[in-house]
């Protein structure tokens, strides 16, 4: 069995996840979310093994490097860190419904990954082979997933008190599964306090990196200039929350820029525009 299989298979369990979800949503059906999170968790397993072996893999080939280093293999742990968040945010708050806005960024990556990206394992390139390329990625991603569940659940907000969920009054069919409101805005908040720190750790190792590989901490790569946009768009997101008073759909509304941001900062630096970090596309 090989890793290409298995992330196959993993693709496939988003899918059924993310269609029961949305079942789940349209009929309210308890047993069709249930499923939807199982299905989750079974792809996150499966997931879990495959990147695994991939790393075997790359050993076998003589290689021998973490499955980081090229754009199919950040995409796929990218939706790996998505689906981990996604499920601790699960097991601890049992709202299923957000899984319906949650696990289609996992599942447009592994879909992605595996219908357009070169899935083929790599040499790493010379400013790759560095220990510092591990605690990057894998910090930087993490804050990604969080920001991804952060703009989730701040679309289900804007959506719940656009309808007028956050207020009293009648609720719509579908709309009155979602959490109240304030819990919407909590979770945001909470998603992107995790996010946060890690991505200042991911910019901070990252300089650390560019130091061992290029001899300078900070170049103003695009890459990197990115990187500090996104970092000060979610720090103006703490800022205004914990100065202003800024919740609701002000908050939920800066969640959705800062993800946008980090969209960009991730692929559309590496497919876009080039410089130091080229290598990533």
């Amino acid at each position: 069995m090989t890793s290409s299989l298995l992330f196959n298979i993993t693709t496939l369990a988003y899918l059924i996840s993310m269609l029961c979800f949305f079942v789940h949503l349209a009929t309210r059906n308890t047993q069709a979310g249930a499923v939807g999170s199982y299905s989750a968790y079974g792809g996150l397993l499966v997931q879990t093994v495959a990147i695994l072996l991939r790393w075997k893999e790359s050993y076998d080939l003589g290689m021998g490097h973490a499955p980081l280093s090229n754009l199919y293999e950040s995409v796929v742990f990218f939706a790996w860190t998505i689906i981990l968040i996604f499920a601790f945010v699960d097991c601890k708050y049992r709202y299923r419904i957000i899984g319906a806005f949650v696990v289609p960024f996992a599942l447009f990556g592994m879909a992605w990954a595996q219908l357009g990206l070169n899935s083929g394992i790599q040499p790493l390139v010379p400013a790759l082979q560095s220990n510092w390329l591990l605690y990057h990625v894998v910090t930087c991603f993490l804050g990604y997933a969080a920001f991804a569940v952060a703009c989730g659940v701040s679309i289900m907000y804007l959506l719940a008190t656009r309808a007028g969920l956050g207020t009293e009054g009648s609720r719509g069919a579908i709309l009155d599964m979602f959490p109240p409101a304030r819990l919407l805005d909590d979770l945001n908040y909470k998603a992107i306090m995790v996010g946060f720190p890690l991505l200042t750790l991911g910019i901070v190792t990252g300089a650390a990196w560019a130091n061992y590989a290029w001899g300078t901490y900070w170049s103003w790569d695009p890459k990197e200039t990115w990187s500090l946009i996104v970092w000060f768009v979610y720090a103006a997101f703490l800022h205004a929350r914990l100065t202003r008073g800024w919740v609701g759909r002000r908050a939920a509304w800066l969640s959705l820029v800062g993800f946008a941001a980090t969209i960009f900062c991730y692929l559309g630096v590496n497919l876009l525009l080039s410089g130091l970090h080229s290598y990533g596309g």
